[in-house]
Formats: structure tokens, C-alpha cells, sequence
């Protein structure tokens, strides 16, 4: 039995400390073994264990290791490229400018003449007309502007309502006629409101010319009276069914209760419509008589007679 402090066997029989200068510089050549790995030694020491590894070198590192960007060569233009460049931009700029002044001329010519560019941007979903009250009316006519901008859209809205109530009408009676009259009132009043007296009075405002004032009061007048007739609807026209004024809704409550609501309300869209109307026109003659207008229309009244008469 193995004594407690035997000698291990996989001790190394010759223990050889390989740091230590002692033994190292008296052997001319020798091997020694250390954690396995063997060591050389020579008359000038010791060579590491590398020496006899079987691993070889790794290659040397390129020179852009470290720097892994690398140049990258810009030809740069030469002095006439660089010049004939300039060049090109300046003949760009020239035409720019160029056209720019004859576009300015063009509106300002336009501008002398009378000429107004009108651009479509109303309804905004989908523009039919030019409408800026905001920045092409003066301030001091804008509330007049806006509440005669009102009177076209009351005017659309009771000529729209008027084709329902009609409508409701129609099927209860069974009378066409009134209904296609209904419909002809729409169309018609709608865009003839517009082009009729609103849009001359929307240019009156801007261009402050006498004769376009003259236009609007003319048409506006019709306007008030078509309001007051289609209020009243008097039995004239194919029994006045087909317009919801006071006697076609009185005639139809006591027959069909929910016609004669559609007229009664037919009637009052077309007596505030009546009222204002009526407010507008008496505002803008105001401004007319104040702002000498019509004194300038009455010379310019007189010029066109002589020149027809010449």
C-alpha cells in the first residue's frame, strides 16, 4: 500500500524552473518539459515555446488595416468646363428674368384694360366660381358683399326647397306640370342669380365703375320682384301650384297636411329672402349716391348716347 507522502508518478522527474537564470546559462543545449510544453535551451538563453510550435505566422496586416476608408479620387472640372457652366446659368437666369418682366407687362396691360384674371377656387371641393371677398373687396363694402353673397345662396336653397315641396305635391295630386315648371325655376334661377346681379356687383365693388352698378340694380330689382311673387304665388300660372307661396299653402293644409308644411315653409324661406333683399339693395344704392357713382354714370350714360347718336 502506497505510503500518504509517496512520490506522485506523473511528477516530472527533472523540475526545471524555466524563469530562473540558474542551470539555464551552463548548458550549451538541453530540454526541459513545463505544463507540458518543452523549451530549448541555448548558450544565449532560452527560446519560447512558439519556436517549435506547429502553428504558422499570421501574415502581416495590409497597410489600410487600421483605416479601412479608403480615398477616393474626384476628378475635378477643368476651367473651361467650370466656365461654360457659368455661362449656362446666367442664359437661365437671363430668360427667367425675361419672362418674368413679360408676364408682368401682360397683367399690368391687362390691369389698364379692365381685365381682371379670375381664377376658379368656390366651392372648394369642387370650384365653379371666383369668390374672394376677403382680399379683393374693400373693408367698408365686404358686410354689404357677404350679405348679398347671402341672398344668392338663400335664393339656391328656395328654389331647391321649392322642388321638394313640389315634389310632395305632385305625387299627391298627380300633376307633371307644376313639377317641371319647379324644376325650371332651379336651373335657371340659380346660375342666372349669378351671372345676372351677383357677379356684377361683386365687380362693382372691386372695379368701382359706374356702369356695373347700373346693371346690378336693374336685375336685382327682377330679383326682389321673383321673391315677392313666388312669397305670394298667385293662381296665374297652372293654378300657382308650382311655387310654395301663401295661397297654394293655405289651398293644400286643409287637403294634405304634410304639403301644405313644405309650402308654408317654402313661403318663409322666400319672405326673408324678400327682406334681405331688400337690405342689400338700399345699402349699395346708399354707397352709390355717396360715392359720386352716380354722377359718373350719368356722364358716361350721356357720352355713349352722343357717341350712338354721332
Amino acid at each position: 500500500m502506497a505510503g500518504r507522502y509517496d512520490r506522485n508518478p506523473f511528477d516530472e522527474e527533472d523540475e526545471v524552473n524555466p524563469f530562473s537564470d540558474g542551470g539555464a546559462r551552463g548548458k550549451t543545449s538541453g530540454q526541459s518539459n513545463f505544463g507540458g510544453g518543452a523549451f530549448y535551451t541555448t548558450a544565449t538563453g532560452s527560446v519560447p515555446p512558439a519556436a517549435n510550435s506547429r502553428l504558422s505566422p499570421l501574415p502581416p496586416e495590409p497597410a489600410d488595416f487600421y483605416n479601412p476608408t479608403a480615398s477616393v479620387d474626384i476628378p475635378l472640372d477643368s476651367t473651361s468646363d467650370l466656365k461654360k457652366k457659368e455661362r449656362d446659368l446666367q442664359a437661365k437666369e437671363a430668360e427667367l428674368k425675361r419672362r418674368e418682366q413679360e408676364v408682368r407687362r401682360k397683367e399690368e396691360a391687362a390691369a389698364r384694360a379692365g381685365i381682371v384674371l379670375e381664377e376658379k377656387n368656390w366651392p372648394p371641393f369642387f370650384p365653379l366660381i371666383h369668390h374672394d371677398i376677403a382680399n379683393e373687396i374693400p373693408i367698408h363694402l365686404q358686410k354689404i358683399q357677404y350679405v348679398a353673397f347671402t341672398t344668392f345662396l338663400g335664393l339656391s336653397f328656395a328654389l331647391l326647397w321649392n322642388v321638394v315641396a313640389v315634389t310632395t305635391a305632385w305625387i299627391k295630386q298627380g300633376d307633371a306640370k307644376i313639377w317641371f315648371l319647379a324644376i325650371i325655376y332651379f336651373i335657371s334661377g340659380v346660375p342666372g342669380a349669378y351671372v345676372l346681379w351677383y357677379r356684377p356687383l361683386y365687380r362693382a365693388f372691386r372695379t368701382e365703375r359706374a356702369m356695373t352698378f347700373g346693371w346690378f340694380f336693374l336685375f336685382y330689382l327682377l330679383h326682389i320682384g321673383f321673391c315677392i311673387f313666388a312669397a305670394v304665388a298667385p293662381p296665374v300660372v297652372f293654378r300657382g301650384k308650382s311655387l310654395t307661396g301663401i295661397l297654394p299653402a293655405v289651398d293644400l293644409i286643409g287637403k294634405h297636411i304634410l304639403v301644405g308644411i313644405f309650402y308654408f315653409i317654402g313661403f318663409g324661406l322666400f319672405c326673408i329672402e324678400t327682406m334681405l333683399s331688400i337690405w342689400v339693395i338700399q345699402q349699395v344704392y346708399m354707397y352709390f349716391r355717396g360715392s359720386g357713382k352716380a354722377a359718373e354714370m350719368k356722364r358716361e350714360a350721356a357720352r355713349g348716347a352722343l357717341r350712338a347718336a354721332v
